[in-house]
Formats: C-alpha cells, structure tokens, sequence
C-alpha cells in the first residue's frame, strides 16, 4: 500500500528538522558501541566487583566476553497494582538466559508512582518529574558497563517514557520492553463514572464510592481505561519495541510468562554475540515515532503523549514539535472506542482484534512505515501477527483481518472518524492541546466568561457553593512544570461533568495536565508558554470571555487589543505548592524544566550531545 502523502510529507520534515541533533546522536552510540563488551574491559577489581553476588556457574559466563549477559531494570513494586506483576519476572529471566548459556542480572530499580494514587494530593506535584528521576534511574543501573542487551519491565504512566529516555542514552544495547499486562475487567466505566458525579453531588457517600472504585481498580494489573499507561504499551508495540501482541495479555498467566522467556530469548539473539545485533538506535528513527505517533492518534490515546513522546524522541536525536501531531491528526482516522471514548476497556479491544488488527488496518491505509527495525521479524508486517500456546510452546499465528467487534475497533476505512482525536489549539493565550475523541461536537465549541482559579482545590468550593451553575470556561493557572510540577487535574472532571449534564456550556483551560484520560468536558490544556513564564493566561481576568474552538484550532480571549495590551500578568503565591511531602527536593528540576511543547524536560532538547 502506498504510504499516505501527509504521513510521509510529516516523516520527511522530521527527518530534516532533525538532521544534526540525529547525527551526532548516531556519532555518540557508535563511539559507545566502539568499545565492545563493556565487562572486557573493565579492571579485575571491577570486574570482580560485578558479580560477586553470582553463582559459581554464572561467574564463569560472565567472565568470558563471547556469552551475553542481559540487564534488568524493573519498575516493581508491591503496593500498585501494575507493577506488582514484576516481582517474579527476574528469576523467569535469568533461568531463561541460563539456558541458552547466558546470564541476566538485575541492573536497577526505577520508581514507580502512580497517578491514580496521588490524584489532587501533593505528590501529584513530583509525578511528571518523576519520568526524568527514572531516566536518570535507568542510566545509574546500567552505567556499570556489564551489559550486552537490557530488558526494561514497565509499563505506567511515566515510567514507560523514562525507561525509553534512558535506553536511548544507551541506545547502543539492544533493548525488548516487557509489559506485565492489564488487569481483568471490573465494574463497568459507565457505572463508575456515574457513581463518582452522584459522589460530586452529595448523593452518594463515601462507602458508595470506594466499593465502586475498589470494584474497578480490584487486582494485580494495569487499569483497564485507555489512559497514559495503556496508551504506552501501544506506542511501544507501534515502534517494534514489544513481541508482536504482548501488550495487552493479562498478567499471571502462562501465556504472559512464556511472552517474558522468549523475550529474554529474543535479547540474546539480538546481541552482538549471536551475530544478529539489533542496537535500539538503530530501531528508534523517525519512522517508528511516527508509528507511535499515527497509534497514538488512532486509538484516541493520552494527552500527556504530547509531552512525553517530544522528550522520547528528543532523547534519540529526534526534533517532534505539535505540528506533527496536529497534521497527522487531521489525517489518521480514529478506530477505536475505548474508555473514556467508549464503554469498552482495554480488554474487550484486545478481543476485538487488539494490536494485530489495528496494525494491519493500518498497514493497509498506508498510515505507518512497514520498514522499521523491529525487535522481532524483520518489519511491523510481523506485528500483525498474535502470540499462542500451542502444547506450551510459544507460536505466533497471523492476526484477524476483520475486527469482531465494531463498536469498539474499526478499519482504517469504516473508522468512527475521519481524523484523529487530539487538536492543536493557539491564539492570544497562547498553545495548547485538547482530546477531543471523548468529547460530543455540540459540546466542543465553548465562548463563556471566565472563572480564575490558581489551586484545583478551589474549584469545588465555587462548585458547592453554586457559584459555577451557568456558562463557564474555569481557568486553573500557575499549574505548568515550572510552577508546581505539572499536575494532573482529574479530581475536577467529576465537578465539570455534572456542570455539563445541568445543560451548561462548559469547559477547563489549564497550563496544567489533565488525566491521559481526558473525557467528555473540552479541556484545553498544556497552555505554554505557562503563567509563571509570562504566559498570557495570566493576563486573564474573572469574566473576560474566552473562545475555545478546537475544531478549528482556536483559543482567544475575545479581549480588546489595546487592553490585552496593557494589561500586566497576574502573580499567585506558590510556596504552598513547594513545601511538605518531599517537594522541596525538587526545586531544581522545577527551575530547570522546559515548556510543555519541548516535552517539559529537565534535560534539555539533548542539543549538546
């Protein structure tokens, strides 16, 4: 199938853009690839060091340098529910390398921080920060040079883009992600939803609430509404990065432990040793972002991707900005209706056909580059293909070439849209971002007066106090990366939906981050540049009224010039947000992080490498 025009038109302007950053991105993982095994060289003091908690057998292979040893770096841990999965995952790995004459160490822990948990609390604050801490986490763990490939075992919200940040920094390994899965189907995301607004209204107490959240987020697994941490798992997979259909198979069970064998298998193979070397920064060009990207867009994935994919690709030479993202949306249709698109969660996608068929379909339209170095195969042709059990062995069988369930995944040619579901937004309050798959076209268009917010938690006392009940664009400011770390704002959502559902045209506008899974009220968020940087939100005032049209790409205070003009910025005391539950640690990431369309990094643009 002929690559469509405006896919290869944006991959091209990619490439160019980022010409010279690539280049010396490539210069770099050559000269670290030049050394050769990295344990070879080191010192026997060094040496010894490094294995000195092994067995006496796996000694020995370590201490040639023609057998591989592999490295872990894990984002486990036993109090969440997604990363619970990867405690056994270890010593699966190194049995499985022992059998091919290999070794695996486990290289580093990387912190895993769930959003869900930190939802309107102050940790909130460190969330976004903490995909720069993992980065940083993983180079610590594999900064001992002991290494032939790693295996990085993540798979929420930050975690996933730090892992990458960090693997591309060591770009010369041969890299496989290993996902743990979602957990099985729970309470309905409807009945959840419409418990959490009747919580909002007084109507439901607090024991009503939590049983409906318990019943939904209720065993070992990745939540099941296509979020930031699901959202990743397809990205990844769209780069080649996973086995072909590992994203989305349940936890514990035997087709997701033999799915992490043969992904260790598959690390060995793709070493330098076994003569089939497969470096990630040679599978990381623009092509397999723009894979990530034209998912992302087609499955109405996370908001946070618009930051977190920019500082991906940054980390591997690669320049993305929110044009390529706005282009491609107006092109790549949306094919799936998951929570909060739809009713279905990641489950019922994964019965409908999962990453096997929406890669075909999109195969077949000519929306992503079929020639990407995979970890798997030999292009994303493979990658429409399914994992099986067959006598306990391990196949892989071609995928469906019809979708068993159009509710809930189309084909590229039946889609529930013509474009994709996030927009670009810009005017004179700067720009911004707004998903748009969830949200109803009568309900997208806002032009309201505004009501000024500078804590998220000081929306709801309006909301009790009625003061909210009319036409209404709530601005919550000084809540960009610099000023207090970027916090999700989904605490508000329920607040916003019942103001939607009394028949009110209503809408959020935020430097902010909203969940990954934004929903039925438009919320144009990410405003950059952000209030604290002189941003013009905070040029704003209670009752300017304010146009918010992401159809046509449009968010204007419909101010007069002259005014807006002389207006000065409005300031807002922020010490409360940098102070108590470890915030004050983080004060030097907070001056040192860009803006949200640079990917809201404390590293930069990787532009000295």
């Amino acid at each position: 199938m002929k690559m469509h025009d405006t896919v290869t038109q944006v991959t091209e302007r990619i490439r160019e853009r980022s010409h010279d950053r690539r280049a010396r991105y490539e210069e770099l993982m050559e000269r670290q690839h030049s050394r050769g095994v990295h344990r070879g060289t080191l010192a026997c003091g060094n040496l010894a060091h490094g294995f000195a908690a092994c067995g006496p057998a796996d000694k020995d292979r370590l201490k040639l340098t023609n057998s591989a040893n592999v490295g872990i770096v894990s984002s486990y841990n036993d109090m969440l529910s997604a990363h619970q999965p990867f405690k056994d995952f270890p010593e699966l790995i190194k049995e499985t390398a022992r059998s091919m004459g290999s070794t695996a160490q486990f290289a580093g822990g990387v912190p895993a921080m769930c959003d869900g948990v930190t939802q309107g609390q102050p940790g909130m604050e460190l969330s976004l920060f903490s995909r720069d801490v993992i980065a940083m986490s993983t180079a610590i763990a594999l900064s001992h040079n002991m290494f032939d490939a790693a295996l990085y075992l993540g798979i929420c919200d930050k975690i996933v883009p730090g892992l990458f940040i960090g693997a591309a920094r060591f770009g010369h390994l041969p890299a496989l992600f290993v996902p743990g899965g979602p957990m099985p189907s729970g309470l309905p995301n409807k009945e959840k939803s419409r418990i959490r607004q009747l919580f909002a209204e007084g109507k439901v107490g607090r024991d009503e609430l939590l049983q409906a959240e318990s019943d939904s987020y209720h065993s070992p697994g990745t939540c099941t509404f296509y979020g930031t941490a699901n959202s990743n798992q397809l990205m990844i997979e769209m780069m080649g990065l996973h086995l072909p259909g590992a994203s989305f198979v349940n936890p514990n069970t035997p087709l997701r432990d033999a799915l992490t064998r043969y992904a260790t298998e598959q690390a060995i193979r793709n070493t330098e040793q076994s003569g089939n070397y497969r470096p990630f920064y040679k599978q990381i060009t623009e092509k397999a972002i723009v894979n990530a990207l034209v998912g992302l867009l087609a499955s109405g994935g996370s908001t946070n991707h618009t930051m977190h994919l920019v500082a991906m690709a940054a980390a591997a030479g690669i320049t993305l900005t929110w044009d390529d993202f706005s282009d491609l949306s107006s092109v790549v249709p949306s094919l799936t209706r998951i929570y909060p698109n739809g009713q279905a969660d990641i489950n019922h996608f994964q019965a409908a056909g999962g990453m096997a068929y929406l890669i075909r379909t999109l195969l077949d339209a000519g929306l992503v580059h079929e020639d990407i170095n995979t970890v798997f195969g030999q292009g994303l042709a493979d990658y429409t293909k399914e994992p099986f059990l067959e006598d306990g062995e391990l196949i892989w069988r071609d995928g469906p070439s019809e979708s068993y369930d159009k509710d809930v995944l189309r084909p590229a040619s039946e889609p529930f849209s013509a474009t994709g579901g996030l927009a670009v937004v810009s005017g004179n309050l700067g720009r911004g971002v707004i998903k748009v798959s969830a949200v109803e076209p009568e309900n997208r268009l806002v032009e309201a007066p505004v009501r000024i917010f500078h804590d998220q938690n000081e929306l709801k006392g309006a909301f009790d106090a009625g003061e909210l009940n009319r036409d209404v664009i709530t601005v919550i400011r000084f809540q960009g990366p610099r000023a207090n770390g970027m916090p999700e704002l989904h605490k508000l959502t329920p607040y916003l939906g019942v103001l939607q559902d009394r028949g009110y045209k209503v809408a959020l506008v935020t430097d902010g981050r909203m969940s990954g899974a934004s929903g039925k009220v438009p919320a144009a968020i990410h405003i950059t540049p952000e209030a604290l940087d002189g941003g013009p939100l905070a040029k704003l005032r209670d009752g300017d009224i304010v146009r918010l049209d992401p159809d046509n790409g449009e968010l204007t205070a419909l101010v007069d010039n002259d005014e807006w003009a002389r207006r000065e910025n409005a300031s807002a005391d922020l010490d409360h947000f940098h102070h108590e539950m470890g915030r004050e640690l983080f004060v030097g990431l907070r001056n040192m992080v860009g803006g949200a369309e640079e990917g809201a990094s404390a590293f930069g643009t990787f532009g000295d490498i």
